[in-house]
């Protein structure tokens, strides 16, 4: 149960004293929003913990010292006696006290005592429409709001209740909720305007406009919100812990620490600003210091999922894996309806190498939340790793109907192509269904989104996966070092390698972040560029506490180097005794493990020119192989180049005559997809 503390309880008094003409309605809705008490902790969706009533309760104001009382004026106030109206206030501050003490149940019901003698009391109104969203029960809460407004067009507090009761509605896992978050922040923002056009001193307008900002993610306006609020009061603890945690979001981690320094200093009990202390601590690499607010921030706040997985997450560094499992299943108990504790569960399977398991944990996440997009897309990474590449290709078309026109989920069916060509093809040019569907997807995309460089990226790998031409002029340059994977990837597809080796080699040495570092070593080592995932990994062990974690990835580099030499010798014994297609399977095999030994390619096109029955697919794969060879192989002698180079030339004009045979006579030219898909 909530409490007041007695001290909080004769600072209010005081506050009623000084303005004895605000509805003490008024200021209990002040009371709850300043300390997002109507947030009911199960429920929270957003990064920090709902404020616990002891931290927000000490921190008490009016939400305006308007002249009457919240949305009531001397024109509009019922007539009722004397008596009536002192019985009225008396109901009235006896549901303040409930609510701050955290019955609201309780307090609804003398709310409705309340309205059934005076049906148009804008401040029972008001307290029952607060009362019920605490309880979540946001449709009933909403109705009190808008009769409120049918009484007040103008009342500020409803217009604030409308705001809150909007963002509420963002925790549901509810499809179309997700399907309408744009629309509902949108409306929310508008209901905050509102409420400011109607008096520009209500705080909690400004408080959660901010709100409405940070979930935007247009951090700088949403500063710009809480700061107004702060310079309305000046000791409002949660305003400057909201600001805090926007400017983590910034990593403006000083700027941070000052801001939840000033909440603590005003409420010592804000266990959001604990919690955003422990965030600060956490990026800055002080596990313990981190531990230490977490728990203040637990202590105050036990049932907080966000506090309980930042945990995890720190005991996980520390090296505490039982530990982070325990925190991150407790998160997933207090609220299950969150993609960040199933992905931390699957981190952990996945650092011991257990996909199977990892898998098994997102699909849990599903079973709730069955079109996240970010749960989708970590099963098709996953299934990527163990070349499980039609469930990768399924779960990121999935991800892409879930979040239309987002480039992750096409870098991923792009990614999932390519590596299924690599494997099943060895890089040969190759037509199917999923790359029809695939180009459908990334031109929708394009025109949603024609300036993207990722997504004009992914169209120019899909491209050349498809055997198509692609300028390498003509592709959009990275604009970022964090956009240079995206098109190193884009140049592997074109069996570019050294200039996609270059384009690594330049992302990683220029970041000095172990946690972009990793995800370009698992990226690296995903695709198979073995010697960049190498360097990642290696420079990401430079940064303390991340040894044991790049010490894995080097074990499975070592794991795939070993069995693509294998796969090579065994490739070569099988040739040596003219068991032609074996031995081309296990070539095939090793240039997927690691296709940057230029040899394998060289032995692997040798070897299919041996065939007896060649077809055009079958010199397209030899081609390829030539060509990565001379790509890869740049101490070759001029005259073996040369004569590489002719081989090449002839194999094309040989494959090209046996297309342009197999169109009909009469009959116009098949696309390029068309003629390879009869391949």
């Amino acid at each position: 149960m909530f409490r007041c503390s007695e001290a909080s309880r004769t600072h209010r008094k005081r506050v009623i004293s000084s303005f004895n003409r605000v509805g003490a309605v008024t200021l209990a809705l002040s009371l709850c929003l300043s300390g997002n008490l109507f947030l009911n902790s199960s429920f929270a969706q957003s990064p920090e913990p709902a404020e616990s009533a002891t931290g927000s309760q000490g921190e008490t104001r009016p939400a305006a010292a308007r002249p009457t009382g919240a949305g009531e004026t001397e024109a509009s106030a019922p007539v009722a006696s004397p008596e009536a109206k002192s019985n009225i206030r008396r109901d009235l501050s006896a549901a303040a006290d409930l609510m701050l003490d955290g019955k609201y149940s309780e307090a609804a019901d003398l709310y409705r005592s309340i309205l059934n003698t005076n049906a148009k009391e804008t401040n029972a109104l008001a307290g029952l429409g607060m009362a019920l969203g605490r309880q979540f029960k946001l449709d009933a809460a909403d109705e009190q709001f808008e009769k409120l407004l049918q009484i007040d067009p103008n009342n500020a507090v409803a217009h604030c209740g409308k705001a809150m009761v909007l963002l509420n509605r963002l925790q549901s896992s509810n499809n179309s909720v997700i399907k309408s978050r744009t629309q509902i922040l949108k409306e929310a923002g508008k209901e905050c305007n509102l409420a400011l056009d109607a008096d520009p001193r209500v705080v909690e307008a400004h408080f959660l406009l901010g709100r409405v900002y940070k979930e935007e993610g247009r951090y700088d306006r949403a500063a710009q919100a809480f700061q107004g609020a702060i310079k309305l009061d000046p000791h409002y603890s949660n305003a400057y812990a909201q600001l805090g945690l926007v400017q983590v979001l910034s990593n403006k981690l000083s700027e941070a620490t000052e801001s939840f320094k000033k909440a603590i200093s005003i409420n010592s009990g804000n266990s959001t600003a604990h919690f955003g202390m422990a965030q600060v601590a956490f990026k800055q690499n002080r596990l313990e210091a981190a531990v230490a607010e977490l728990n203040i921030s637990l202590y105050q706040n036990p049932n907080s999922s966000p506090v309980h997985q930042l945990l995890g997450k720190v005991y996980e560094a520390q090296g505490n894996t039982n530990a982070a499992i325990k925190e991150f299943k407790e998160a997933i108990r207090i609220k299950p309806e969150q993609a960040a504790p199933y992905l931390s569960l699957a981190g952990v399977a996945e650092s011991r190498g257990d996909m199977e398991m990892a898998i098994a944990e997102l699909h849990s996440g599903l079973e709730i939340m069955p079109n996240e997009p970010e749960l989708l897309i970590r099963i098709a990474n996953d299934s990527l790793r163990i070349d499980k590449f039609d469930d990768a290709i399924k779960n990121f078309e999935l991800a892409d109907a879930a979040a239309p026109g987002t480039a992750a989920p096409l870098e991923g069916v792009t990614r999932a192509l390519y590596l299924k060509a690599q494997k099943e093809a060895s890089g040969a040019y190759f037509a199917s269904n999923d790359l029809a569907k695939a180009n459908i997807l990334v031109q929708k995309a394009l025109k949603l989104n024609p300036t993207s460089v990722q997504l004009r990226l992914v169209d120019a790998k899909l491209r050349a996966l498809s055997g198509q031409p692609v300028s390498v002029a003509k592709m959009p340059l990275p604009q970022s070092d964090a956009e240079r994977p995206a098109y190193a990837e884009c140049l592997m597809a074109q069996g570019k390698y050294n200039e996609a080796t270059e384009q690594m080699y330049r992302a990683i040495n220029s970041t000095n972040d172990s946690t972009k570092l990793f995800a370009i070593a698992d990226l690296a080592l995903m695709i198979k560029d073995l010697p960049s995932a190498e360097l990642a990994y290696k420079r990401a062990a430079s940064f303390v506490g991340n040894a044991e974690r790049a010490n894995r990835g080097m074990d499975l580099i070592f794991k795939e180097r070993e069995e693509a030499k294998q796969n090579l010798n065994l490739a070569n014994d099988l040739a040596r005794s003219r068991q032609l297609q074996s031995a081309i399977d296990k070539y095939r095999l090793s240039a997927y493990q690691d296709p940057k030994v230029a040899d394998t390619h060289l032995f692997l096109a040798q070897t299919i020119e041996k065939l007896s029955e060649q077809t055009s697919k079958t010199m397209r794969e030899t081609i390829a192989q030539y060509k990565a060879y001379l790509e890869l192989a740049p101490g070759v002698p001029a005259a073996t180049q040369d004569k590489l180079q002719k081989r090449v030339a002839k194999l094309e004009s040989k494959a090209q005559k046996i297309e342009e045979s197999a169109s009909q006579p009469g009959q116009p030219k098949p696309s390029l997809l068309g003629r390879l898909s009869t391949l």
